[in-house]
């Protein structure tokens, strides 16, 4: 996470993870649009609203939402895990910006990675808990 200056313009860092997916933020001075691995955010995240306003929420928290586009590179994982790893990493591109962010953005939640991640499979079970059907007689 470390801010660049490429022709006159600062570009902040921030990375984010959720169960197999990761995504690399970048926050550039702009007009608010999200572009994610080359295309319209919108279009990527499949016109779902949960999912185009979770990944601007943090943007939208501290009321910079005009003021930055999102450029996202981004693998792994559904599209689920990655909103909510674009989220984390706009989050922690915005703490990056101002150090005076990161207490908005903690109380709501934003800078807290989700643990959860798919159980390991157990030899002799079907899947993590699931057991071959059992038989009496």
């Amino acid at each position: 996470m470390q801010a660049l200056e490429q022709t006159d313009r600062v570009v902040y860092w921030g990375t984010g993870r959720r169960k197999s997916a990761t995504a690399r933020v970048r926050l550039v001075p702009g007009t608010g649009q999200l572009t994610i691995n080359g295309k319209p955010g919108d279009l990527y995240l499949q016109f779902n609203p949960d999912y185009i306003a979770g990944a601007k929420a943090p943007l939208e928290t501290l009321g910079l939402e005009a003021e930055y586009d999102i450029l996202v590179n981004t693998q792994g994982g559904g599209l689920t895990g990655q909103a909510d790893s674009i989220r984390l990493g706009v989050a922690r591109a915005l703490c990056q910006l101002d150090p005076e962010n990161r207490k908005p953005l903690k109380v709501e939640g934003y800078l807290t990675r989700d643990p959860r991640a798919k159980e390991r499979r157990k030899y002799g079970l079907r899947k993590a808990r699931k057991a071959p059907q059992y038989s009496k007689r």
